[in-house]
């Protein structure tokens, strides 16, 4: 017996007493709007509320029918049709070595970092 199942008189009373205060603060609005200081808002929720209440049967139908057969695997080997993800930036190759302002920069970061471990020793 799954755990689901053991479950499933506490689900019930759950939803059983949701549906009920649902249905309880449907009928407080009622009153609320048939009183004198009642405005069409509390109509508005008096109607409001009985949808809650049938929302709270229908997730339970849901989760009961999703636990006995669970929704189909997704295939695995769908691939991502090529040119729809941006591309990778490509790293540093031989030939940005050849420039002499990044050669001059790196030897610049190396100096700072050299000092930069003296300093700290």
């Amino acid at each position: 017996m799954s755990t689901t199942r053991r479950r499933r008189p506490a689900l019930i009373a759950l939803v059983i007493l949701g549906a009920v205060g649902c249905l309880l603060l449907a009928w407080w609005q009622w009153t609320r709007f048939e009183s004198s200081s009642g405005s069409f808002q509390n109509l508005g929720y008096a109607l409001q509320w009985p949808m809650f209440a049938g929302f709270c049967v229908y997730a339970y139908y849901k989760f009961v029918r999703l636990d006995e057969a669970p929704p189909a695997e997704p295939k695995p080997d769908s691939e991502i049709p090529a040119g729809l993800l941006p591309e990778r930036p490509r790293q540093a190759s031989a030939a940005d070595d050849d420039d002499p302002t990044l050669r001059e920069y790196n030897a610049y970061l190396a100096e700072l970092a050299k000092t930069d471990k003296e300093d700290t020793e």
